[in-house]
């Protein structure tokens, strides 16, 4: 008998979509995965909503700023349709802890709040 949550496996699956250099060029890929709703709080300070994270991720050329080494995921399945994920991130030297929400929609889940929070080693 397994112990893994198949709706948290879902959730670290888009998670880790949405972090692939590929995925993140591509408006369409981004946006299929992000919630209406959708509203970050960046590493930067800066506050996102969804038609800000996509333009500005259209924009830049990941491939370019080097891969991100993801640390630590965890999930848990807050309520039926509502996971909550927390890990790390590290790339080029820069580090951050970060936390997500995902919503269970009819098409499929969808990260509805993201948050990263930069920190020293």
């Amino acid at each position: 008998m397994s112990d893994r949550d198949p709706e948290v496996e879902a959730a670290v699956r888009g998670e880790l979509r949405l972090l692939d250099p590929e995925v993140r060029a591509s408006p369409e890929q981004v946006g299929a995965l992000l919630h209406p709703g959708f509203h970050e709080f960046g590493a930067s300070g800066r506050r996102w909503d969804r038609t800000s994270i996509i333009a500005a991720l259209a924009g830049t050329t990941d491939q370019d700023a080097g891969p991100v080494t993801v640390t630590g995921m965890k999930g848990v399945r807050l309520a039926p349709d509502l996971v909550h994920l927390t890990f790390d991130t590290e790339r080029n030297g820069s580090h951050a802890h970060r936390s997500s929400l995902w919503r269970r929609t009819p098409g499929g889940w969808l990260l509805y709040f993201h948050q990263a929070t930069p920190f020293a080693r």
